[in-house]
């Protein structure tokens, strides 16, 4: 586009493209101006400017479509104001001659429309700079509007507005003309203009005083009138003018007053003028008189519902400071409304203005008030209900007069709305709403505690949902709630209004109980059971009470059953009892009850069986688990019973006031069924079927009852085309009849097919007997019922029946395709779509379609055309593109053809609908036809008047359709490709600017989709701003749409959406809108307190979310204030609320009245005068999650915690960190606390080891101790909910092991908290009065046990272990004994309650088959009826408990001291532990045992099987628990005395390792194998011991395990399991140990590499316990497992010896020669018997690791030193069987060969130093071969050395090395020898001193070399003088040398006494130790 545009319309192009694509071109061209002037140079723009206004002007009259003469309209008015205005008038007069125009022809019509909106922008833009010229504009619309079509008249009106825009207050002059012109239209019949001229009034009323003073009266009534058949547009604009309006009117603009003197109206006139249009619609005054006396007339829905908003508008408009200094006057007028006769003719009436008066209450007070505010209007609400309450008690008394009935009603519908206000008003408060209901002032629950003595049930049942509220907000309230009322039923039982109110509050509050995570106690479950027992017993009792009594007996039985299971259980045998005992027993019992009997004792009866199938369906609903065979069979009589009662014989019998119960047992029975399994209830079909289709087909039933589930069971994507339908309905006010559909659709398949062809005629003969509506009442319930029956049959893949059903249902169908109602053609659509899904034959399928190919061909009438179109769009919907793909193209021709019918826009709007669905469900068949339909949706676009929104929306789903069919393609570059992108594109861009909300949302969904598809071609720069504006939109679907475009962009871009969002707020300066400031994410913030929709605030969430993760670490200081700022609010004023009301009667079935709801949840955000709201809790708690995220991401950067280096960090905001965390966690609200504490836990943990850089040696966190002893006080105190309590506990724990308080007399604050809540714990059971559920007691206990458990001293039995764990970081910071100090005087108690503790999970533990040796009353800390609560709890805490019962068992000695002293004092103790009493009896043996099988049972049990969900600590917890056990004697003793226990703990470990891989579990695994293989170690040693003191020296060998036979037994033997787990840690960290791995063709040699830090920890472990495991064995058992152990370690040795820079050895490979050595110098040597087989495995491991050390190119970095220290080692230790073997001989020989011989010195000195040992090994049969074979060798190299001096200190060190074997081997050697040696020594050692002259200026190395010489000489000659002489007289050159060297020597130590010590004498040189001594 760019390309072939300049500024200037390149008019080539366009004269070169085809008719049809010229307006797309121009509209591409207009948009591309429109981007482009803003930017363009202005001397460029005044250049062209002349040809510019050529081509726009001429422009105007080519007819342009709505979008183009728009655009047009903009840029003519933006050029002229960036370029010169001369030419602008005539311009203007241009247009105005167009106005003028005489021409009515339609073909001009859009001509004279682009001219009149080129005058509105111009003026708009321009304003005052036109001048005088505007009375002949404004007259000449004016005239023009008289004449103008409807079309003209909107566009007409729309540019008055923008004139009215620009002048401001100069077009004075004009406004009473706009006026008088504009009111008279408000009535228009076209919805458009309605909304124009509301849009137009609304901008003079800025202006205009007139309008809000002397006309305020006409201004009311006119809108009033305009809302008379009104649609949602115009009630959303009307309301908004009317709303204005009176505001205004009451607070008039500063500058309009100044200017005249205005009487301004008082706040009662306004209210009384609104209330005028809710009570009595736009009938006006006058005309009232006749009417008014006789008392018809009511007011429309529509008037109702707009004067509703209305009074939103107006509230909105003054503000939230308004409306809280003026709510009680608003509260009682609001209400005064529904108290009003004339709000409330008819029931259906009175529900309806009672929704009205709730949302105006919800809207303005839920949305503008703050949290402290809304407390102040809590207490207004509870004066007005107590007032209402009194006057209601009055009327009592004066005796039933006529007035009393009156006054009751009235006060029936206030009381419903204030409670459920109230309700609300708690609810969305949550805890915050804690000081309104304990004030005793305002006394909240006493007043609606009062109200359920209500006369009415409406009262009764709105104030039961309150108190519900009230519990569900304050949980602490609810047990104490429902004692009361169980109090008061039971003490008012004789009063009928005390039953049925009271019996409804307790049902409420338990309905509750499901959304108090804490729940109530389980005695409260047998109270209501003994109330309602007790109800339904006494209710035969007096006829004035038994049917309140039996209603309120089962309801409060049917909301007991919503507690669940668990609770439920206990009551079954009594409630399946109750159920029976209600339906007669037999046939013959029934047949004899019919006969007896008046009409009120069967009233109360069908209520009773109503009210106990009520309590069944409950039951069955929300206990699933205990359905079992049985019961079901026991449900079945009573059920069965229900359906064989005949009730309208009752009916006729007894008068038709029964109908109503019997409709309600019909119903509650079919609600039951519809929920059991059909197969328990096949014998009934045939009665059901007949009662169902009497029930559809209205034969009983006078009313038109229709039921209201056609609507859900159409497709949704259908509303647009029901949106005609959907307006009108009516608030349904009769029941649903769903379960009969539903127990239809189900059994349709079933009964016999002819059954059905019977009931399909049945059902088209009633629809023909029915006439008028009745007809269409029918019609709609059997389409229902057919519809869901197709539904049903696909959805079981079942077939229709033979051709006869076909037929019939075919033709039931295709009736219905011509319905004039539009609601039954979907209906028929979707069934015809439904029947091609099941029958599917391809025949079928082609009939259908042929018939609506036909039918659509000739038909010319709407209907018909509507039906068919649909018809073809729902089969390619159920048939999916395949099946229908023959009939595509036909159907595709056909519907673009009808879609571009001008002439009616429904058939285009459904032949639209249906094309959006075959696009949709072809799939890529459609790719072939993606262009021409783009082509017609771009079209229609540019053509179809905006008003039409219908059309829009379908062309939006088209544009949806099309870019998923195009899909991921539309990234490509091909010319098509890219012209169907922007068309797409443009296509979107026509859709933004449409002003129908529901379309610009299509629009944001379609670039949502490009975006993901087409990422790069979607411009954000302009998007993101446009989604900005449309979050501050008052339509919840805009913001919808907006905020989930948002959420996919910042996914992948968060940045730029930020800049861009950033961007647009400084582009719109201070001018817009204040909350942009803060950038997006503060909107966004802003916003999640306002919205109420769950979607939308879960988007907003994510949106959040994905922001901060990718932003929250670069601008950390932004983000940390935002979420301070939302914490730290306090200032209350008001704004908008977020929750969710629950909305009782609501029921969606008018979706534009849900929008006149949440319409206005945005209204006015753009004012900036308003205080704008503190934030509610919800955000806040959000806040406080976004803060402990934010800690979590910055962890990655380890720099955030180090404050030393800190820029700008985390660490530097931690004063802000403790201070939100301290804010959150001290809150009202409980959510809020929650997440404070977890704050805070985190940011303990994360900061515990940070250091003070200001303060060496202490940590930073230590200056936030008070804060944090603050913050976590409060969650003691009594009141508080365990949950939080339980929290608290463990940031304590986390506090004070985290080592940060190093002082214990700062500790003890927090300690102490801890002390106080052992103290609860140690109560007992059932001491202390019980708000909720016993397992919230359990929870708090164990939590805090658990927190005990972890203050641990910092592991006293681990410090023997170098491996302290990461996971307490700073736990060595403390002295290890300060800890114990804290828990020490605790233990004794703490350790009786842990082992308790223990106890119960183990039990809790097993099973289900053990559930039998459960203990019946419960463990320690849980109830038998809460066990499945509790298990979740046990679960979590007791890891820590086992590990800290070990470390006191282990340090106790298995509490052997604590065992003395309890005995004295066990009665006192014992009701704490359930066996109390038989403790004392143990001895101390049985004791251990008794514990060690709890610890080792726990712990075996869990890691058998750890569930993937349980954390990882948990496994490190129990295996460190296991370790610690192990580590004491006892414990060792316990398992080593049992084997299989030990093989079990094992084999267990081992299938550990299979399932979790973290390092740290290996290591800690392989810690606990080597304590169990220590303790059968010790056990072995013992034992042998004990037999030697007995004598029995011979039979020794036998001991260990294998005996004499050496066969180890699997499953039996402890070192065949050791030997699988060890095997399996090996291969899995050194896969090449496996030879199956070599042997694989696959496989390709690896070569060895360094092992990673842990897994060479873990070799090394492994290496270690292999090798201790012989020790285990008989020796012959020992020769079974001798070759895989040396294999393995043999193999460790040589895939780990690998070189490493600074020469250290591997821990690997120091293991494996430890090893080695451990194995070959073991006793086993020493057995006679084995001795043959000894030999050949101690050579053949030499030969393997002779064979591994040979010299390989693949392995250049083998660590040849360790190979030969392994040599060395055999050599040494088992040097009795290698002597005389050549081959190994000769192989070490050559290994030690290739070691001198090295370049590496390291490997020289090395290799010198194992020479020695072997050289000098007792064994002279060893060393002499290799003395013979290697002293030359050594010699000649030493000698060399003299060539090549050294010039590193390691080789200077390898010389060294070499020259003390030579020393040692000349003092080995005989006296007669001695000369030949020292002539080899000396000579060498002389040729290494330097000339004296050299010296100096010789290397340092050099140097050292010549001082070891001189000083080894003059060491040696005093040792062998004799000799020394000889060897030195035989050479003179020798003795000249030496002595200079003496000399010189001698000189410099005199002369240089200091420098001596400075000289590199041997301790310079690098000396090299062992890491581990093997010799």
């Amino acid at each position: 586009m760019e390309l072939a545009h300049s500024l200037l319309l390149n008019e080539d192009a366009l004269a070169q493209i085809t008719e049809a694509k010229r307006p797309v071109f121009i509209f591409e061209w207009l948009r591309f101006l429109d981007k482009v002037l803003v930017a363009a140079n202005r001397v460029d723009v005044k250049e062209k400017q002349k040809k510019l206004v050529e081509q726009l002007t001429g422009l105007i009259s080519s007819a342009p479509g709505p979008p183009t003469r728009k655009l047009l309209a903009k840029n003519l008015a933006t050029l002229y104001s960036i370029g010169d205005t001369f030419t602008v008038f005539q311009t203007l007069d241009k247009c105005n001659e167009i106005i003028k125009s005489k021409d009515d022809t339609p073909a001009y019509l859009p001509t004279k429309l682009a001219a009149v909106a080129c005058v509105g922008a111009f003026y708009e833009k321009m304003g005052r700079m036109l001048g005088s010229s505007f009375p002949d504009t404004i007259n000449n619309l004016l005239k023009a509007l008289k004449s103008a079509e409807s079309q003209g008249r909107g566009e007409i009106l729309l540019s008055l507005q923008k004139v009215l825009n620009g002048l401001g207050g100069a077009a004075a002059s004009c406004h009473r003309d706009i006026y008088k012109n504009a009111r008279s239209l408000l009535t228009d019949r076209s919805m458009a203009v309605r909304c124009a001229v509301a849009k137009c009034l609304l901008e003079l009323q800025n202006e205009a005083v007139f309008m809000w003073t002397t006309e305020l009266e006409n201004m009311a009534t006119l809108c009033f009138k305009a809302l008379e058949g009104s649609n949602y547009g115009v009630r959303v604009a009307v309301a908004k003018l009317l709303g204005t309006v009176m505001a205004t009117a009451l607070m008039p603009k500063q500058a309009a007053v100044m200017r005249q003197n205005v009487k301004r109206a008082t706040l009662e006139e306004v209210l009384e003028l609104m209330a005028t249009g809710f009570l009595r619609g736009g009938s006006g005054f006058l005309k009232s008189g006749g009417e008014m006396l006789k008392g018809g007339g009511s007011v429309s829905r529509e008037v109702r519902v707009g004067v509703t908003q209305a009074y939103v508008v107006f509230v909105t408009t003054l503000g939230g400071q308004w409306l809280e200094r003026n709510f009680a006057t608003f509260l009682s007028h609001v209400l005064d409304l529904v108290s009003h006769p004339r709000a409330t003719q008819t029931h259906v009436e009175a529900v309806y203005s009672r929704r009205c008066v709730s949302f105006m209450l919800r809207a303005t007070l839920g949305g503008l008030l703050g949290e402290k505010a809304q407390i102040a209007a809590g207490k207004e609400i509870c004066q007005a209900i107590s007032k209402q309450m009194r006057a209601v008690v009055v009327n009592d008394i004066s005796g039933e007069n006529k007035a009393g009935a009156a006054d009751v009603s009235a006060s029936q519908h206030v009381m419903v709305c204030a409670l459920k206000e109230l309700g609300s008003l708690v609810q969305s408060l949550s805890a915050t709403a804690s000081p309104l209901i304990q004030e005793p002032s305002i006394g909240l629950l006493e007043t609606v505690t009062s109200v359920l003595l209500h006369p009415s049930m409406a009262a009764r049942l709105a104030a039961a949902w309150c108190l519900r509220c009230v519990a569900v907000a304050l949980p602490y309230q609810l047990t104490p709630l429902l004692d009361r009322c169980a109090e008061r039923i039971n003490n008012l039982k004789s009063s009928p209004e005390a039953v049925s109110g009271y019996s409804f509050a307790m049902a409420a509050l338990l309905g509750g109980v499901h959304q108090c995570p804490l729940g109530i106690p389980h005695s409260k479950g047998k109270l209501v059971v003994s109330i309602a027992e007790d109800l339904l017993r006494t209710a035969a009792q007096n006829s004035r009470l038994s049917l309140q009594r039996t209603q309120a007996g089962w309801l409060l039985l049917g909301a007991l059953m919503t507690l669940g299971p668990s609770l439920v259980r206990y009551h079954l045998p009594k409630m399946l009892l109750l159920w029976r005992n209600v339906f007669p027993r037999s046939q013959k019992e029934l047949e004899a009850e019919k006969a007896r009997g008046d009409s009120f004792t069967w009233q109360v009866t069908l209520e009773g069986r109503a009210g106990a199938l009520c309590a069944m369906r409950s039951f069955v609903a929300h206990c699933p688990e205990l359905l079992t065979e049985d019961v079901i069979r026991r449900l079945m009589t009573p059920i069965e019973c229900a359906m064989t009662m005949i009730v309208p014989a009752i009916i006729k019998v007894h008068g038709a006031h029964l109908k109503a119960s019997a409709a309600m047992v019909r119903l509650r029975l079919y609600d039951i069924l519809a929920l059991l399994p059909p197969k328990t209830y096949e014998g009934s079909f045939n009665a059901l079927l007949r009662e169902l289709v009497a029930e559809f087909t209205l034969t009983d039933n006078s009313a038109n009852t229709t039921t209201s589930l056609l609507r859900s069971l159409c497709h949704y994507d259908d509303s647009v085309l029901m949106g005609s339908w959907l307006q009108e309905t009516d608030h349904k006010s009769i029941e649903d009849q769903v379960s009969k559909i539903k127990s239809y659709m189900t059994n349709a398949n079933i009964s016999t097919k002819r059954r059905n062809v019977n009931m399909l005629d049945h059902f088209a003969e009633c629809i023909k007997q029915a006439k008028g509506v009745r007809q269409q009442a029918v019609q709609l319930n059997i389409f229902t019922a057919v519809l869901s029956a197709l539904k049903g049959l696909a959805e079981n893949k079942s077939t229709l029946g033979p051709e006869e059903v076909r037929k019939s249902a075919l033709a039931l169908v295709m009736g219905a395709l011509d319905n004039p109602n539009p609601i039954l053609r979907c209906a028929a659509g979707e069934a015809l779509g439904r029947m091609a899904q099941v029958v599917g034959e391809a025949t079928f399928i082609a009939r259908m379609a042929q018939t609506s190919f036909d039918k659509l061909k000739s038909a010319r009438d709407v209907v018909s055309r509507t039906g068919h179109s649909l018809a073809l769009g729902c089969l390619h919907r159920y048939v999916g593109g395949i099946g229908s793909g023959q009939h595509l193209k036909t159907s595709v021709s056909i519907l673009l053809a009808l879609a571009q019918d001008g002439s009616s826009h429904e058939v285009q709007t459904w032949a639209l609908h249906s094309l959006a669905l075959i696009v949709d469900s072809s799939g890529p068949m459609y790719r072939g036809y993606v262009e021409p339909t783009l082509s017609l949706v771009l079209t229609l676009l540019l053509t179809v008047p905006p008003s039409h929104t219908e059309v829009h929306q379908c062309l939006g789903r088209c544009l949806g359709a099309l870019i998923t069919t195009v899909g991921p393609e539309l990234q490509g570059n091909g010319a098509t490709i890219s012209t169907i992108r922007s068309s797409c594109l443009v296509g979107c861009a026509i859709m933004q600017d449409h002003s129908d909300s529901l379309v610009q949302a299509a629009a944001i969904s379609c670039l949502q989709q490009l975006h993901m598809f087409a990422p790069r071609h979607v411009n954000l720069s302009s998007l993101v701003p446009c989604l900005c504006v449309h979050l501050c939109s008052s339509h919840l679907l805009l913001r919808r749409a907006a905020v989930a475009c948002l959420r996919q962009l910042a996914q992948r871009e968060a940045a730029e959406v930020c800049a861009y969002a950033m961007s647009l707020a400084k582009r719109a300066g201070d001018s817009k809108d204040a909350t942009i400031k803060t950038g997006l994410e503060g909107v966004l913030f802003g916003m999640l307190d306002r919205e109420t929709d769950r979607k939308l605030c879960s988007d907003i969430h994510d949106t959040l979310g994905h922001m901060l993760s990718s932003l929250a670490v670069e601008k950390l200081p932004h983000w940390l204030k935002l979420c301070k700022d939302v914490l730290a609010a306090t200032t209350d004023v008001g704004g908008a609320v977020v929750f969710e009301v629950e909305k009782d009667e609501e029921d969606s079935e008018k979706k534009d009245e849900m929008d006149d709801d949440t319409m206005f949840t945005g209204l006015g955000e753009d004012d900036k005068s308003k205080p704008s709201v503190a934030p509610r809790w919800v955000t806040r708690v959000f806040a406080a999650d976004c803060l402990c995220r934010i800690i979590l991401l910055c962890e990655n950067d380890k720099a955030h915690f180090d404050l030393a280096a800190a820029r700008d960090l985390l660490v530097l905001h931690l004063s802000d960190l403790i201070r939100m965390a301290f804010m959150a966690a001290t809150d009202h609200s409980n959510q809020l606390r929650m997440a404070g504490l977890q704050a805070l836990e985190d940011i303990i943990k994360k900061f515990a080891s940070v250091p003070e850089p200001e303060f060496p040696g202490h940590v930073i966190l230590e200056q936030y101790q008070a804060n944090v002893g603050a913050a976590l006080r409060p969650a003691f105190s009594p009141d508080t909910p365990s949950d939080i309590t339980a929290k608290a506990c463990q940031v304590c724990s986390t506090w004070i092991g985290s080592g940060v308080v190093s002082d214990l007399n700062d500790l003890r604050r927090v300690h102490n908290l801890l002390v106080s809540s052992l103290d609860k714990v140690q109560a007992g059971k059932g001491s202390s009065s019980q708000l909720y559920s016993e397992s919230a007691t359990t929870m708090e206990k164990l939590a805090v046990l658990k927190a005990w458990a972890e203050v641990r001293p910092a592991k006293p039995a681990r410090n023997a272990d170098e491996d302290d764990d990461e996971d307490d970081m700073g736990a060595d910071v403390l002295p290890p004994d300060s800890l114990i100090t804290l828990v020490q005087p605790e233990l004794p108690s703490l350790s009786r309650l842990w082992l308790a503790m223990l106890r119960d999970y183990a039990l809790l533990t097993l099973p289900a088959e053990f559930s039998s040796q459960l203990p019946p009353d419960g463990g320690a800390f849980y109830t038998p009826e809460t066990i499945d609560t509790a298990r979740l709890h046990y679960r979590s805490s007791w890891a820590p408990v086992l590990h800290a019962v070990a470390l006191w068992l282990s340090s106790t000695g298995f509490g052997a001291d604590e065992e003395k002293e309890d005995v004295p004092s066990a009665p006192s103790k014992a009701p704490a532990l359930p066996q109390g009493a038989s403790v004392t009896t143990k001895t101390f043996e049985e004791s251990v045992e008794d514990r060690m099988h709890l610890m080792l049972g726990v712990s075996i049990e869990f890691l058998c099987f750890p569930r993937p969900e349980e954390p990882i600590e948990h496994v490190m917890s129990c295996l460190q628990a296991l370790f610690t056990l192990l580590a004491s004697p006892c414990a060792k003793i316990h398992i080593a005395q049992d084997q299989l226990l030990a093989v079990e703990l094992l084999n267990v470990l081992h299938r550990l390792l299979l399932t979790r891989d973290p390092p740290a579990v290996q290591l800690q695994v392989s810690a606990v194998v080597q304590e169990t293989i220590r303790a059968a170690q010790d056990h072995l040693q013992q034992q042998r011991t004990s037999k030697e003191e007995e004598g029995e020296k011979d039979c020794q060998p036998s001991l260990g395990e294998g005996g004499d036979t050496g066969e180890l037994v699997p499953g039996k033997s402890l070192v065949f399991a050791a030997m699988e787990l060890l095997v399996f840690i090996l291969v899995r960290h050194l896969p090449q140990l496996n030879t199956r791995v070599k042997e694989s063709p696959s496989h390709v040699p690896l070569r060895p590499q360094r092992l990673p830090e842990e897994s060479a920890r873990l070799v090394a472990n492994t290496v270690s316990i292999l090798a201790e495991l012989p020790s285990l064995c008989s020796p012959a058992a020992s020769m079974t497992i001798l070759p895989t152990v040396l294999f393995l370690i043999t193999g460790v040795l040589r895939e780990t010896a690998v070189k490493t820079a600074d020469n250290l050895v591997p821990v690997p490979v120091s293991a494996a020669l430890q090893g080695i050595k451990t194995i070959i110098t073991s006793p086993l040597a020493r057995v006679e018997s084995m001795q043959a087989q000894w030999t050949g495995l101690v050579r053949s491991s030499l030969a393997s690791v002779l064979e591994h050390s040979q010299p390989d190119e693949s392995r250049p970095d083998m660590d040849e030193v360790s190979m030969l220290t392994a040599i060395t080692l055999f050599l040494l230790s088992a040097s009795n069987e290698l002597v005389g073997v050549t081959v190994l001989q000769k192989g070490c020989m050559d290994r030690f060969r290739n070691a001198l011989n090295s370049s590496d010195p390291w490997v020289q000195a090395r290799c010198y130093q194992l020479l020695l040992s072997v050289f000098q090994h007792s064994s002279r049969a060893l060393s002499t071969p290799y003395i013979h074979a290697l002293a030359p060798l050594m010699v000649e190299k030493l000698k060399a050395v003299e060539r090549s001096r050294p010039g590193t200190a390691a080789e200077l060190q390898a010389v060294q090395e070499g020259i003390r074997v030579l020393e040692n081997l000349v003092g080995m050697g005989e006296e007669q020898n001695r000369v030949q040696l020292l002539a080899l020594l000396v000579p060498t050692l002389i040729s290494y001193l330097l000339d004296e002259n050299a010296i100096s200026s010789a290397p340092q190395v050099s140097k050292g070399l010549h001082d070891f010489a001189l000083q080894n000489l003059m060491r040696i000659g005093p040792l062998y003088p004799a000799a020394f002489k000889t060897v030195i007289g035989a050479a003179p050159e020798l003795k000249i040398r030496l002595e200079s060297a003496i000399r010189a020597n001698q000189a410099s130590s005199r002369a240089k006494a200091a420098a001596r010590q400075a000289q590199p004498t041997v301790q310079a040189a690098p000396t090299i130790k062992l890491k581990t001594s093997f010799f």
